[in-house]
């Protein structure tokens, strides 16, 4: 967006106008826009107003209720950090008794309002005008929050007084980059984010007690000494890898949270290094056990699956599957289970003749380290029975392997 739209967006006659219409419909946007443009309204305003009506749809998920009261991107909702994240990262900093945080790259202004609301003063900072002009926008009337477009070389972040703390969201968009659906590029390279990298860590050598969101693809080399790396999981997917530096470490090393229950409230798990190790790796067919279990993502990024292993009493399937198999049945909350029914080399010869014995019309295919297309798989076994089977592919003594499991209650 550039910045002539965001500040019509922020005038009071666009502002207006957007929150007069009706909740976004895909089916009647084409008449509406119509409607506006008959009703005098310019074009390019039309435009703007439908489209952040339309973001509003997609960034519910990520404000919550507040973003009624928002002025959206595109690229800065992708980027935003789910509002039931951001209330936890503002915890820390609550808990940690900080004066002032500097959120720097601030996008939108979730991860502010998530700080203001936790009773911490921030200071939101963003390079890009535009950004900041909506950051300002939709940080209006909260308290204790503050806005400026900067760029980070240009701060003086032990200026403020008292004791000071930073959160970083770095961008990892590339802008005039697109991919194939016409999407903002990412990258997860650790020297192309904004900022950098290197430039995280030397605002974590200024200020010391820094918060940083990455991608849930962090390396594991790359935690900090002394740092927390904690991966986020929530509706079954890792959302995010945050690195914790000063009095916000709670656990050094790696650790996971996971989410589960409702959006709107449930409970957050945290799973800690037990300091065990890697988890033991099954031998052969003969190794596995009744169950296997598969660990919520945010646990298998965190690379603490050998914590599993050990709380089950098993072993993994093969090194970083991230699948546990055990004689026994054991209740983990942040895990699924599955009984093992049969076990079959990935070979399409046996396993065609199994399916048609078995009557199997569909197959629900989960996988990991074993390159294959699943929908490949499914035209070689000539599927026509009526049975719907869930089967798990994964490498075995070294050799790809089809565990036919029945997913437990």
């Amino acid at each position: 967006m550039d910045p002539e739209t965001a500040a019509t967006l922020a005038g009071g006659g666009a502002w207006e106008l957007l929150q007069s219409l009706p909740p976004y419909d895909e089916g009647s946007a084409l008449a509406l826009g119509t409607r506006l443009r008959g009703a005098g309204h310019e074009p390019s305003l039309v435009a703007a107003v439908l489209t952040q009506s339309a973001l509003r749809e997609r960034g519910r998920v990520k404000f919550g209720d507040r973003v009624t009261q928002m002025l959206l991107t595109r690229d800065g909702v992708e980027q935003a950090t789910r509002w039931q994240l951001a209330a936890r990262h503002a915890a820390r900093f609550a808990q940690a008794g900080l004066d002032l945080v500097w959120d720097l790259g601030c996008g939108l202004g979730g991860d502010a309002l998530a700080l203001a609301a936790a009773g911490v003063r921030v200071e939101a900072v963003d390079a890009d005008p535009a950004t900041a002009t909506l950051a300002g926008f939709n940080l209006r009337d909260v308290p204790g929050a503050g806005v400026r477009c900067a760029r980070l070389e240009d701060l003086d972040l032990r200026s403020a007084d008292g004791r000071v703390g930073a959160w970083l969201d770095p961008a990892r968009r590339r802008p005039g980059r697109t991919d194939s659906r016409g999407r903002t590029s990412r990258t997860t390279a650790l020297d192309q984010l904004s900022p950098t990298w290197d430039q995280v860590r030397e605002v974590a050598e200024t200020v010391q007690d820094v918060g940083a969101k990455l991608a849930p693809s962090f390396p594991h080399g790359e935690v900090p000494a002394g740092a927390e790396a904690q991966w986020a999981g929530f509706a079954g997917e890792a959302l995010e890898c945050t690195v914790w530096w000063g009095d916000l470490v709670r656990h050094p090393g790696r650790t996971a949270q996971v989410h589960t229950g409702p959006a709107d409230g449930g409970t957050w798990l945290e799973v800690l290094d037990d300091g065990g190790g890697p988890a033991p790796v099954a031998g052969g067919a003969d190794d596995l056990g009744e169950w296997l279990y598969e660990p919520d993502r945010a646990v298998l990024q965190a690379g603490l699956t050998g914590v599993l292993a050990r709380l089950v009493d098993g072993t993994e399937t093969a090194p970083g599957a991230g699948y546990v198999t055990a004689g026994a049945a054991v209740e983990v909350p942040w895990v699924r289970a599955y009984r093992i029914r049969s076990v079959h080399p990935l070979a399409t010869k046996p396993l065609r003749r199994w399916a048609r014995e078995q009557d199997i019309g569909a197959l629900t295919i989960k996988k990991r380290a074993v390159p294959i297309d699943p929908d490949r798989l499914r035209r070689d076994l000539h599927l026509g029975g009526s049975r719907e089977v869930v089967v798990v592919l994964t490498p075995l003594a070294g050799r790809p392997t089809l565990l036919e499991v029945e997913p437990s209650p």
